[in-house]
């Protein structure tokens, strides 16, 4: 036993009886009782529809590429698809053609991923030789989508008012683009939204819900429910896989020019239309009509999920297409200020890059919401010019024979043999999603030492958008002393960029101070006054500061004393046309999680201790701390030196409620817990955990990257567990 640890353990003895006994709750206080930190992040939620969503400006050419690359990152992460899932085959299928004197419509299904299909028509021009110009055609939310007909009654007034020039035309708007498209040399598929005309094995779930309990459990769930949520499985993901594939359809066609692909959808199908466009390189133009706006974002849950537009909006996203060709119009709708709003800031940008005349906006404010005659002329004069189709300004679309539902609809025939719909469909799909996502994380991690920095920064990236933050974007912080003595303070640790107020315990270690030893507990900086003596004496002795911390609605944050065990009072907001009730996609797409915010925390404080040039460790070992800890790890690097981490056998995976404090988004797709681990490893660790199989997968790790010396384990938590964390931790 070194001499310094022999003194170290007569400073504890001798310290035992005055610490921390004589202290009580309130003497801890930051704040007098009955006041709350004013910490801003209490009442500033965002949604939809309440804030204005403007263009996050760039200097630079190269800070754009930085910028959209993290933003792609996010996309991709918001909707499932990190990393991007194995593409089966399509097992296309023609059931069906329909000629017209100058184009033909054939019925077209295939599988986006393994007995699920994607239903729609294909438009191919007559008399042209390839290679031709390819458009993918998103509906929208259009009643009945690809069926949609608007009906005799008021097509007349809109013929006067100029919103349409033919019956038929202002009838059947969405097969008329995929007409003039196709007369224009164009191949055109126009495919279904899930939910709408031939895409009939999912419901459409849209704006107000509820979980669905009986797929709400932790074996089977479906869509819009916590577990779905906890693997990013969501209808927006779900849709912007099946862009993906759809397109990947076009390009076996034997007339397939791969170098000339557009993308042009109005409303959800704008959405639809600038979210392939983020994460699929392919498309070279696109038209997102009556979406892109600063205003409401989108309504239903087919265009929201979780993370996507935190410090994002729609400009943002359309921003991914730069310096391709992207052409919008705008309505007397949420749109209507595009010209105004978000245009000049996408201007900029393309003029940064070199390629101004490559972005358009035109608002027509006498039309509501719509893809009319008008809207539509302006796109087939932007893909005329930009798919070089070489047709004289401006192409005016001609009246046509539009196509009945019969003529249409994929299922004339029959349902492929192995075709299930509903709720038997729902959960069997979501199950082989998880499935294979998991055996594609497990297939990306390796088993050599050189593969493991690819496999590591796969999950920092996903970290990085699940939790917003690493160490280095922290930010400014202070702290404004309370009150103190020369063996106890009290005071706030501030974090001025998002108004954070952290009230903070610290006792001082005899002597100077080697470190700082955060103390991250259930019960906040309470968790010090009831915690046992020895260790945190051990600590003191040892020469570290010991600092409890009220995290975000812990403690002083609360009225109550106890843990929180739900977040519904923080998180229920209002739309202006809907209440949100159980959907995570309409908060959690705009506002961080309760959790996330913690881990913001500790960073924060991780932050202000390591700018006192000492060493920082953190210990967290209850089920609402050690996950906190886990993830502060991997978001601070290695400023964390070391790191005790008792789970108490806390899943993510085990959470079946939106309201729960550690509901996170994601969290179980990674790995759970045992992810958080790996992604920091092999930084010094001390790790308690009843699961033997997490043990062994996290020991592997570390033997693989040559040092096992730095993890030690407890695979069962007793009364000496806080004892033999602190004496790793300090030794």
């Amino acid at each position: 036993m070194s001499p310094r640890l022999i003194c170290g353990l007569l400073v504890m003895f001798f310290h035992l009886p005055s610490f921390p006994a004589a202290l009580s709750p309130d003497s801890s206080r930051a704040f007098a009782p009955g006041q709350k930190p004013p910490d801003r992040r209490a009442s500033d939620l965002r949604t939809l529809s309440n804030s204005e969503f403007m263009f996050r400006p760039v200097s630079s050419a190269e800070e754009w590429l930085e910028r959209a690359d993290q933003l792609r990152v996010q996309v991709l992460v918001a909707t499932g698809l990190w990393p991007m899932p194995v593409r089966t085959p399509l097992n296309a299928t023609i059931t069906g053609l329909v000629q017209r004197n100058e184009y033909t419509v054939e019925k077209v299904y295939f599988e986006s991923l393994p007995g699920h299909y994607v239903t729609g028509n294909l438009y191919r021009p007559k008399g042209r030789t390839g290679p031709l110009p390819l458009v993918l055609c998103p509906h929208g939310h259009w009643e009945h989508g690809r069926f949609s007909d608007r009906g005799a009654d008021g097509i007349l007034e809109e013929i006067a008012g100029g919103a349409e020039r033919f019956e038929y035309c202002g009838r059947f708007v969405v097969q008329a683009r995929c007409v003039q498209l196709a007369r224009m040399g164009c191949v055109v598929f126009q495919y279904d939204m899930e939910g709408y005309a031939d895409s009939e094995q999912l419901a459409h779930i849209a704006h107000k819900l509820e979980v669905r309990e009986p797929l709400n459990t932790l074996q089977d769930w479906g869509l819009m429910s916590p577990q779905a949520e906890l693997h990013l499985q969501n209808l927006m993901g779900l849709q912007t896989w099946n862009s993906i594939r759809a397109l990947d359809y076009l390009l076996t066609l034997p007339e397939a020019d791969s170098t000339r692909i557009a993308v042009t959808g109005a409303s959800g199908g704008g959405t639809q239309t600038f979210m392939l466009c983020a994460v699929d390189g392919r498309p070279d133009v696109a038209f997102p009509a009556v979406m892109v706006s600063t205003a409401m974002q989108g309504g239903c849950t087919c265009e929201n999920a979780p993370y996507l537009r935190i410090g994002a909006g729609n400009i943002d996203l359309a921003a991914l297409m730069a310096p391709k060709p992207l052409g919008m119009t705008g309505a007397h709708d949420w749109t209507q200020e595009i010209e105004t709003k978000g245009y000049p800031d996408l201007k900029r940008l393309y003029t940064l890059l070199g390629h101004p005349e490559n972005v358009m906006a035109r608002a027509f404010l006498h039309f509501g919401h719509n893809y009319n005659s008008v809207s539509r002329t302006v796109m087939y004069n932007w893909f005329n010019r930009h798919l070089q189709l070489g047709y004289s300004e401006p192409v005016i679309e001609s009246e046509f024979i539009p196509l009945s539902r019969d003529e249409l609809t994929v299922w004339d025939s029959g349902y492929p043999e192995e075709y299930l719909k509903g709720v038997e469909h729902e959960c069997r799909l979501l199950q082989k999603m998880a499935r294979d996502t998991r055996a594609l994380l497990e297939k990306a991690l390796p088993r050599r030492r050189d593969g493991y920095p690819a496999f590591q920064r796969m999950l920092s990236r996903a970290f990085d958008v699940m939790f917003g933050r690493r160490l280095d974007q922290v930010g400014n912080v202070c702290c404004r002393r309370v009150r103190g003595d020369p063996e106890m303070e009290t005071g706030v640790v501030v974090h001025s960029p998002e108004g954070a107020q952290i009230p903070v315990l610290r006792f001082k270690a005899d002597g100077q101070a080697r470190g700082t030893l955060l103390w991250i507990h259930q019960l906040g900086k309470r968790g010090l006054l009831t915690s046992e003596r020895e260790p945190l004496a051990q600590a003191l002795a040892a020469g570290y500061d010991v600092v409890g911390a009220d995290l975000f609605l812990q403690g002083e944050h609360l009225d109550g004393t106890g843990p929180l065990t739900s977040t519904t009072g923080l998180f229920r907001v209002e739309t202006e046309s809907d209440p949100w009730t159980q959907f995570s996609g309409y908060v959690f797409g705009y506002n961080y999680t309760l959790f996330s915010r913690r881990v913001h925390d500790i960073l924060t404080l991780v932050r202000y201790f390591k700018d006192e040039k000492k060493e920082v460790r953190l210990i967290g070992l209850d089920s609402t701390a050690a996950p906190l800890v886990a993830a502060a790890r991997c978001q601070a690097g290695p400023a964390v030196a070391r790191a005790a981490v008792a789970t108490q056998g806390f899943r993510f995976a085990g959470i079946n409620r939106y309201d729960h404090p550690a509901f996170v988004p994601g969290a179980a797709k990674y790995f759970d817990i045992c992810g958080l681990l790996l992604e920091a490893a092999p930084a010094p660790l001390w790790l308690a955990d009843p699961d033997q199989l997490l043990i062994e997968r996290v020991s592997e790790v570390y033997r693989m990257l040559g040092q096992r010396k730095n993890l030690q384990v407890l695979t069962e938590k007793g009364p000496d567990t806080a004892a033999n964390a602190l004496q790793w931790l300090v030794q």
